[in-house]
């Protein structure tokens, strides 16, 4: 049985919290033929400066802008240490990337995949969603691994969406706890399946 399909093809929004691979099946489904968005690329983008929601951050952080540009780094120190100061960057933040994220997948001809940390920017009515689900430990291991910092890391996955509120909202679930072949056996499946 297939998924729902737009006009344009099958649209596909793959989330989960740091560490979980959602990356990787993104990059595993954009293989198989589908077109990529990143949200956290396009948080990257809306953030440059001279925009809208640049010169918003800049305001409530003003000791994040180093050298004309955002320090991401300085600011994720700030927002993943206070949820409020998380809450004022996703109200900033989440209306531009969104709408960014629209305006590109309206471009896509074909199959679409959107990765996301958040629901807050995942896709629109009528998408699949799938929940790329690892245990914590595993979740932690892979981001150090990727060069972060473990009390950085334990912050932000203290700061991202639990276990239970993404198995809520997915229609399909991949558990990556195996080997890269594991994980691309299943996702392969899932594509199939989708069509």
């Amino acid at each position: 049985m297939g998924a729902p399909r737009s006009s344009q093809g099958l649209r596909v929004v793959v989330g989960g919290g740091i560490g979980s691979g959602k990356t990787t099946v993104a990059r595993i489904m954009g293989g198989l033929g589908a077109a990529v968005i990143v949200a956290d690329e396009v948080g990257h983008q809306v953030l440059e400066r001279g925009g809208e929601a640049f010169r918003a951050v800049a305001k409530a952080w003003p000791e994040v802008v180093v050298a004309g540009e955002i320090d991401r780094g300085a600011l994720a120190t700030i927002v993943f240490s206070d949820d409020r100061q998380l809450d004022r960057l996703e109200a900033i933040t989440h209306p531009a990337i969104a709408a960014r994220i629209r305006e590109l997948a309206a471009a896509v001809d074909g199959d679409l995949v959107l990765e996301t940390p958040v629901q807050a920017v995942a896709g629109e009515p009528g998408w699949v969603r799938v929940f790329v689900d690892a245990a914590p430990g595993v979740r932690l291991r892979r981001a150090v691994v990727r060069g972060g910092d473990p009390d950085d890391v334990i912050r932000r996955m203290a700061a991202q969406l639990d276990r239970d509120a993404w198995l809520q909202w997915a229609h399909r679930v991949i558990v990556n706890d195996g080997s890269i072949e594991d994980l691309e056996e299943k996702v392969e499946e899932l594509w199939r399946s989708l069509h």
